[in-house]
């Protein structure tokens, strides 16, 4: 088999050393474990496969530390250190039991902690197959929420730790995810690209559920890409019958109630003929909507087996009572794991269907739709995102500026605290919204000192590259024009560093006092710049964190993973008159410009309401404001309430914010700008820089007043004329998109019973509607819930604040406080894209990974001439750089995806082919060696367990490299990531 490498010796040094992958001489002498482990079961009876497990929250109702040590009890009585402690002594002393485990986070503190003794002991009970990790992830990321680049990191995370600490036996073969609210396509192929076989989840809209419960179609095989030859992106799929939860009657932790088994005959109470007879009841009850001869419990719960005697002693009777009658039952239990149950599903070499949709959106019963936690505490999410973003950043300059980006200038530091600060803040009670408040305080904490962390790693990295050792001050408050250098100095230089492989133009806009300034590029040539007054609403936003009146306004271009440096004077002293361009109130005929947009407002209500794309020559009359839906507080239907989760406005129709906006618009040169002023709490700036073909709205909504006693669920919508005939289109996790029909499952017949919140979709990035002739498509800056509830309208979901908890478990209402406990103020920004449907990806799909890596702006006091690239020319443009990261001292992670899916691009969709070889300037490849998506195994060794459906087995090919194209030769299928490890050499 051909071998991606440079030579022999180059090879086995990249694979020596602390890489700690299981290479070939080490698989045939692999432990007994995974399928290898598994309990014999019986032919010819019903096997139940009793699973036990703990469901430990990465953060929820307590911070993630409160949960390990067992604090703050009052909320919630769980600690997690505890757990494992009983639940290793308790399979140390039995080899026929079984566990599982899942959210590294707490399970690599734990394992810190012990002594060499009992990491010995926890090793063995690995290989032995009776300690087997799940999913592997550093936490159980939501799926709603999560950007794509975040959850491939967070997963990388925690199966690197198991596959340095436990080799090949600590590698999952199965995804878990038990607790999730909703499930991703895009995930589902994320995990069959990790080389998972198989994934299990416990949540499934109840009338899915009902229908393939009748159906007996729980299990399946879901082709998670429509783009991705098959089966790449198939992967055998379980719904677990009770949610994560054992069935009714069979809980004997510590925090249950259950009747234990009673076994001796001579008490009254003696009831083992009961358990055994309501077991097997049970067993046969949930057989009847499966397709074979096996089943599986799942034996546990939240932070259960704190005391895992109390588990283990009744498991252990019941296996042994219920198997004492399967001749006469046909029913034999078993201590076993979701591997060993995935095994026998495919020893039974049955034809499964086929799942093509998502399982979005979620709801439990039939006005409890889960789909208020898409938007549920936007600063979060923002703040969620832009960590991602510096993150890599940071992890690119790790690279560039090699060892003195850990330890240089401006002291020690690693870009490992945000990376496991990001890894946490993926859990599905963490970016989704869905915690209190306290612990949103702490996912907020943590994420903040990953950035202090990075700030000094990226200062030192860019002293590597530039020789420059000044003060570096890193604008954190930049979106409410606050930064202390900016607004105080008499010349500063602006650093911007750009992380996508190709040029960016970047507008920048810094908060100054004075009127006249010159900019300067790193040749010394002067750049057009602006000056524009803070707007009344910046200003009420910002309080007294700032004093700016002024913003300095000027375009950047940037190289291809690089930077470069503007120096910017002030060349007018006591003048605060902002002179770039005029100001005017709303009058007859506003409207602004650019080169791509003319954008109309009414001059009656102020409202936008036509959009003209000059050069694709297509003219849209639309209407946009901003409404709000009345949470509901329950009804005579239904007592359930909007929350956290739960999105239940208790009318079809928003109500508006205002029919009129306040407008004044500021035009000049190099940006032209509608301010529209809705009330006190919301308002919005249009905005068009020159030369830019994208059109930004600026939105800031907060604090919702709720003095009248009505919870409130913020939107904007967009109507148009285009007839879409139902349809609007939403993307997953950030990559693929999905068509949506409203009020329409593809996989059953929907009843829907709540025409908004039945229609709301995650829109991780992008949202759009379209006719046969336009598109209109938008862009977000974050995670939010979106719909089409009418023909040719959409709309996004910006802000929640309510009064009423939606008791899912939080506990308390989704009434946020803000930094001064007036309620949270929330900025961002939609992207705007009018376009021939046939040429929109070529303007969305690269202005979306634009927004999720933005450029990274550094200030220093004086001037300076400095620009700077890490490649010799930039990728193509179907072709992103989506991780360079740091493994070892010597050795890199690589990512390249192909962001275009098929048939987006007459151009774009096409195989795209980069020599690495030729890519970077930094840098030279000394070796490199393919891996899978979750770096945790060579791509050449993976193999995944073939399944069969009406069309034909769906058998991964084996893989190699094609031995008469150089090594470093990667050619990538439309939306294919592949993965490297390369040996490189700096410059």
């Amino acid at each position: 088999m051909a071998v991606a490498v440079l030579s022999a010796a180059v090879f086995l040094s990249l694979c020596a050393g602390s890489l700690t992958f299981p290479t070939g001489s080490r698989r045939s002498q692999r432990p007994s474990c995974g399928y290898e482990a598994c309990h014999d079961t019986k032919a010819g009876v019903l096997n139940v496969h009793l699973v036990p497990h703990t469901h430990d929250d990465v953060g929820w109702l307590k911070t993630v530390d409160q949960y390990y040590y067992g604090a703050r009890n009052e909320i919630q009585h769980a600690g997690v250190q505890y757990i494992l402690d009983s639940v290793v002594l308790q399979l140390l002393s039995d080899p026929t039991k079984r566990f599982i485990y899942v959210e590294i986070a707490f399970f690599s503190r734990w394992w810190q902690q012990q002594s060499e003794d009992m990491r010995s002991a926890v090793r063995q009970l690995v290989n032995q197959g009776r300690l087997e990790f799940i999913n592997g992830g550093w936490s159980m990321n939501d799926e709603a929420t999560t950007h794509y680049s975040a959850i491939i990191d967070q997963m990388s995370l925690g199966l690197r730790f198991l596959n340095e600490t436990f080799g090949e036996c600590g590698r999952p073969r199965v995804a878990w995810h038990i607790d999730p609210f909703g499930h991703s396509r895009e995930q589902a192929s994320l995990f069959a690209q990790m080389g998972f076989d198989g994934f299990f989840f416990g949540r499934l809209d109840y009338q899915d559920k009902r229908a393939r419960l009748q159906s007996r179609e729980m299990e399946m095989l879901w082709r998670a890409s429509a783009n991705l030859k098959p089966p790449a992106g198939d992967l055998f799929t379980g719904v677990l019958p009770n949610g994560y939860n054992p069935p009714d009657g069979f809980c004997w932790d510590q925090s249950c109630i259950d009747t234990p088994i009673m076994d001796d005959k001579t008490m009254e109470d003696y009831n083992v003929d009961k358990i055994v007879q309501r077991f097997n009841e049970t067993a046969h009850a949930q057989a009847s909507h499966y397709r074979t001869n096996h089943i599986i419990m799942t034996m546990g719960s939240d932070f259960q087996y704190e005391n895992a005697n109390l588990w283990y002693k009744n498991l252990d009777k019941l296996i042994h009572h219920v198997n004492l009658q399967t001749s006469e039952t046909n029913v034999h239990a078993l201590y076993s794991t979701p591997s060993c149950y995935l095994k026998e599903l495919h020893n039974t070499n049955i034809s499964w269907s086929m799942k093509y949709d998502d399982f979005f959106p979620y709801a439990d019963n039939a006005h409890n739709f889960w789909t208020g936690y898409f938007t549920s505490r936007p600063a979060l999410k923002r703040y969620e995102r832009i960590s991602n973003n510096f993150l890599q950043v940071c992890s690119q300059l790790e690279v560039l500026g090699g060892k003195v980006s850990r330890d240089g200038p401006y002291g020690k530091a690693d870009s490992d605290t945000l990376k496991r600060a990001m890894a946490v803040a993926q859990h599905h009670d963490a970016v989704s919204g869905t915690e209190k408040q306290h612990v949103a305080d702490d996912y907020a904490r943590r994420l903040s000192q990953g950035w202090d962390q990075c700030e000094i790693l990226v200062a030192n990295a860019m002293s590597a590259l530039t020789g420059s050792q000044g003060p570096v001050v890193f604008c954190e408050n930049l979106n409410i024009s606050v930064c202390p250098t900016s607004e105080s100095s008499q010349k500063f230089s602006v650093t911007l560093y750009n992380p996508l492989a190709r040029r960016v133009s970047w507008p920048v806009r810094l908060p100054v006092n004075g009127s006249q300034f010159s900019v300067t590029d790193s040749s010394g040539q002067p750049v057009d710049s602006e000056v524009v007054p803070v707007s009344n609403a910046t200003r009420a936003l910002r309080r007294d964190r700032g004093y700016s009146v002024n913003e300095l306004v000027f375009l950047s271009s940037l190289p291809e993973l690089g930077f470069t440096t503007y120096t910017v004077s002030r060349t007018a002293q006591n003048n605060n008159q902002a002179t770039g361009g005029h100001q005017s109130k709303r009058d007859a005929a506003m409207s602004i410009q650019n080169e791509f947009f003319r954008v109309n407002f009414d001059p009656q209500t102020g409202l936008l309401s036509e959009i003209q794309s000059l050069d694709r020559k297509r003219t849209l009359p639309i209407k946009q404001n901003f409404y709000w839906y009345n949470a509901s507080t329950g009804n005579g239907e239904s007592s359930q309430t909007s929350g956290a989760y739960i999105f239940r406005p208790n009318s079809s129709e928003p109500v508006p914010i205002s029919t009129t906006a306040q407008t004044y618009t500021v035009q000049n040169a190099l940006v032209q700008e509608v301010y529209q002023n809705f009330s006190a709490w919301c308002s919005q700036v249009v905005r068009l820089y020159r030369a830019q073909n994208v059109l930004e709205l600026e939105w800031t909504v907060g604090p919702i007043p709720v003095g009248d006693g009505l919870g409130k669920e913020i939107i904007t919508r967009f109507d148009t004329p285009l007839k879409t005939a139902g349809l609007f289109y939403t993307d997953s996790n950030g990559r693929e998109i999905l068509e949506r029909r409203r009020n329409f499952r593809p996989t059953w017949t929907l009843k829907q019973t709540e025409p908004v919140a039945g229609n709301y979709y995650p829109v991780n990035s992008r949202i759009y509607i379209k006719d046969s002739d336009t598109q209109l498509t938008l862009l977000t800056d974050r995670s939010m819930g979106g719909s089409s509830i009418q023909d040719g309208s959409v709309e996004l979901m910006l802000h929640r604040r309510l009064l009423l908890d939606d008791f899912r478990g939080v506990g308390e209402p989704l009434s946020e406080p803000g930094d001064y406990y007036d309620g949270l103020v929330v900025r961002g920004r939609l992207l705007v894209f009018l376009s021939p449907p046939e040429a929109a990806a070529e303007l969305h799909r690269p202005q979306a990974q634009q927004e999720y890596l933005q450029p990274q702006i550094l200030l220093q006091p004086g001037g300076a001439k400095q620009e700077f690239s890490a490649v010799l020319s930039a990728l193509p443009l179907n072709v992103h750089l989506l991780t360079l990261a740091q493994w070892d001292a010597d050795a890199v992670l690589l990512r390249l995806e192909h962001q275009f899916e098929k048939k987006e691009s007459s151009t774009y969709s096409l195989p795209a082919t980069v020599d690495l070889q030729k890519v970077f300037s930094r840098f030279s490849i000394e070796g490199l060696r393919e891996l899978t998506l979750g770096a945790n195994q060579w791509r050449d060794e993976m193999s995944r367990l073939a399944w069969r459906t009406s069309g034909g087995w769906s058998r991964l090919e084996s893989w190699s490299a094609d031995p008469a194209d150089p090594p470093t030769l990667v050619t990538l299928q439309p939306m294919e990531i592949r993965t490297f490890l390369l040996k490189i050499r700096l410059h």
